[in-house]
């Protein structure tokens, strides 16, 4: 399946990193999460990537065109030349279409952007290019793939520890509950689509509210609860977990098939 991967946001929670490059470029350990994301998707056999890109997009084209595996991965030197300790490319098979999809544009006008570069797919994967988990994608896509959905996507446990509030009109707390013992999930994305989804969006909708409306009241909406490893990176706190995880190798995200 092809893989589209949302590259364009402004990255305003991440400012500390995104105000001099995209938020997809901002590193976990020696590459950026972008890279770790599409090295997670051909894990799987998805390599053929097609790039939203948006705010600072110029960045982005910049570092796959002057990619050069030397620079981060395990290497040796000698007479010869120089290879690397795994032996090969890191990137060997993989195909990059990058695509500027408008600066302000949410998910939805990006999505319709790059249409015409699916044509032919029964179905594709795409994601949000900031976030990295555990997932077993190959069983993710058969269990979706065995509905009549025309669009899917993870449902996650929320990333921060806080606390819903109910109250009454006149401000007593009625019940006070962590987001960890609630049964609260938010959208995770890693989402399945079905060529068909494209006739639930309309222009300057943004995909997972009025297109996503409309499917969930078809029942045509799917979502597969997971409980495993998820994390984003939505803030430096976010920021500093990843590389602290990278440090001690701690690396779910690098899942064998």
């Amino acid at each position: 399946m092809k893989v589209v991967l949302f590259c364009g946001g402004l990255g305003t929670r991440l400012r500390e990193q995104s105000s001099t490059i995209p938020k997809p470029l901002v590193t976990v350990g020696p590459r950026p999460i972008l890279w770790h994301l599409m090295r997670y998707y051909a894990r799987f056999g998805h390599t053929d990537f097609i790039l939203c890109l948006g705010y600072a997009g110029e960045m982005i084209r910049e570092y796959f065109l002057t990619y050069n595996p030397f620079l981060t991965g395990d290497i040796t030197m000698s007479p010869s030349g120089t290879q690397l300790l795994d032996g090969g490319s890191d990137v060997p098979d993989w195909r990059i279409t990058m695509v500027d999809t408008g600066l302000h544009a949410n998910l939805g006008e990006r999505l319709l952007s790059v249409r015409r570069l699916i044509e032919g797919e029964d179905a594709f994967l795409a994601n949000y290019s900031d976030q990295l988990s555990d997932l077993n994608l190959g069983e993710y896509t058969k269990a979706f793939m065995r509905t009549d959905a025309h669009a899917g996507f993870l449902s996650v446990r929320p990333p921060q520890s806080y606390h819903y509030v109910n109250s009454g009109s006149d401000g007593a707390v009625q019940s006070l509950k962590s987001s960890a013992a609630s049964d609260h999930w938010i959208n995770g994305g890693y989402f399945v689509f079905r060529r068909s989804v494209f006739d639930f969006i309309e222009a300057g909708e943004e995909l997972v509210e009025q297109p996503f409306e409309r499917l969930a009241a078809q029942k045509r909406l799917w979502t597969r609860r997971y409980e495993g490893f998820w994390q984003s990176m939505d803030t430096l706190k976010d920021k500093i977990k990843f590389d602290r995880m990278w440090g001690k190798r701690e690396i779910p995200w690098q899942v064998q098939p």
